[in-house]
């Protein structure tokens, strides 16, 4: 897949487990105990994609940025 992706973190729905910065430390960090992507438009990395694969409250959404289609979680 060429392009890039964007991502987004609901902070609304984030509960701040973490896994996300654990799962992809390049991507995200937590910011007052809730997910933040360290940039929204990224080159794609499988460790974006599992990491909001892994959120268990799926607060986190990668979409292609040209399209609008759902890339992850699926």
């Amino acid at each position: 897949m060429s392009g890039q992706w964007q991502v987004a973190v609901d902070r609304d729905r984030c509960i701040g487990s973490g896994l996300c910065a654990g799962t992809a430390p390049a991507h995200f960090a937590l910011v007052d105990k809730k997910s933040q992507p360290l940039h929204t438009l990224v080159d794609p990395d499988e460790a974006v994609t599992d990491a909001a694969d892994c959120c268990p409250v799926e607060a986190i959404l990668i979409t292609d940025p040209t399209t609008g289609t759902t890339l992850a979680p699926l």
